[in-house]
């Protein structure tokens, strides 16, 4: 017995110096074989000796060395991306490069926007997608705002819905010196700005940064006007419209501005044309919203044709915008009455010429404006809609989904003033962003 007891003891040291120092001294490994040789061991000197084996596979320290530091996660990160990059195995030439053109372009196409540029330079490949039909289909049902703030009309700022996500815009190149220039329409990726001095227009693309000053107007206006753009292929068109009714169209393919003629007696002058809601492009056609009466006025690009519809408005209507999705004339306005404030929808029913209410804004929303002397601006009118919502108190961005019926909170975007953080665009318009299209 006190043998075994001897060398349970002597496991015992050996297992505390080994978790001390991680290493035995050279006279202790030689007493291991030397000690009780004359005695057998035993199924449980076994036992013990196996069961104090197991240390062995832990990680031994040197005893003059640290314990290890603990690595920040960014650097952990940076270690796990390289190990997952390095065990990927190469992505093999003859197997991708028999990937289906149509297939390649489609997902491409729906890559973001921004993502596209910055890998347009890849090769010619990659930056000729930017032109495809695909891409313009892709990213057509998502449309960008671009706005402007009350601090500086010619500094910029566009919102990505999809991204949730703002990106400034540099002064506009080529802009004469001290010119204030406003977003009035847009049509294919291109923004039409006129100047506070209702001057002079110009086209740029606020992606790509082309840019053209319009020839100057054969007439001089120097009232506010209203102002349409449409498309046709590559070519787009511009019109200006005052509440005498004078007005012009630009075509980007001549590149002058002509009069088509006069305004019809049909439709009733003055206009009394509501600034506050820009016109709708659907198709050839604009749409203007008018008072006095109460309805729209409209203009055919290709048969250059008025019309003029009596519609009345609902009522407890105070500010109101016309919009549009997939070719529904829509209605966006405050509904005020007493002291409650609430936004509200309509479409138009072509069959009876009235406004149905399909919409209105989340209840929770409009408590917040219960009270307040709200005013509000529409920043984009096309299927997504954005609205700036303002009062003395306070100040909100909001988007609504036509097609969707879904109301979302816009995040950012806020403007210092006199030492505070407001949300305060003064002015915008909806554009699809597209990368091919030239001013």
């Amino acid at each position: 017995m006190d043998g075994l007891t001897m060398l349970r003891h002597f496991v015992v040291q050996l297992q505390e110096f080994w978790e001390l120092y991680g290493t035995l001294p050279y006279h202790h490994q030689q007493s291991w074989s030397l000690h009780g040789l004359d005695h057998t061991p035993s199924e449980d000197d076994l036992s013990i000796i196996a069961s104090r084996s197991k240390y062995s596979h832990f990680k031994m320290i040197e005893a003059n060395q640290s314990p290890p530091i603990k690595k920040p996660r960014r650097e952990k990160n940076r270690e796990t991306i390289s190990s997952i990059e390095s065990s990927t195995e190469a992505m093999e030439p003859h197997i991708w490069k028999e990937l289906p053109e149509d297939l390649f372009e489609a997902v491409i196409a729906r890559l973001p926007v921004t993502t596209v540029f910055r890998f347009r330079l890849v090769c010619r490949k990659w930056n000729s997608l930017l032109t495809s039909g695909s891409f313009r289909l892709a990213h057509r049902a998502h449309p960008w705002f671009y706005s402007v703030t009350h601090e500086n009309e010619n500094s910029g700022l566009m919102y990505d819905p999809s991204l949730k996500k703002w990106h400034h815009h540099s002064s506009i190149p080529s802009l004469p010196s001290k010119t204030i220039v406003l977003p009035v329409a847009s049509t294919g990726g291109l923004i039409c700005f006129l100047d506070v001095g209702h001057r002079n227009f110009y086209v740029c693309n606020p992606l790509t940064k082309s840019f053209k000053e319009l020839p100057s107007r054969s007439v001089r206006v120097w009232s506010r006007v209203a102002v349409g753009m449409t498309l046709n292929g590559t070519s787009y068109k511009i019109l200006w419209l005052a509440c005498n009714g004078d007005h012009e169209i630009y075509d980007s393919v001549v590149n002058r501005w002509t009069r088509p003629g006069n305004i019809p007696s049909t439709v009733k002058l003055p206009l009394s044309l509501n600034f506050r809601s820009q016109p709708i492009a659907i198709e050839s056609k604009l749409y203007f919203m008018r008072s006095n009466p109460d309805g729209l006025v409209d203009y055919d690009m290709l048969s250059n044709t008025w019309r003029q519809f009596v519609i009345p408005l609902p009522p407890h209507l105070t500010d109101h915008t016309l919009a549009e999705s997939d070719g529904r004339l829509m209605l966006v306005g405050l509904l005020t009455k007493n002291a409650a404030t609430c936004v509200g929808v309509w479409e138009l029913q072509r069959m009876t010429l009235l406004w149905k209410e399909v919409d209105r804004m989340p209840n929770i929303w409009c408590l917040e404006f219960y009270g307040k002397h709200v005013r509000m601006t529409c920043l984009g009118n096309q299927g997504l809609i954005m609205l700036s919502l303002r009062s003395s108190q306070m100040s909100r961005l909001v988007t609504y989904d036509v097609s969707s019926r879904e109301w979302h909170k816009v995040p950012g975007g806020r403007v210092r003033e006199h030492g505070r953080t407001r949300q305060w665009i003064t002015w915008g318009t909806a554009f699809h962003p597209c990368p091919a299209a030239v001013a």
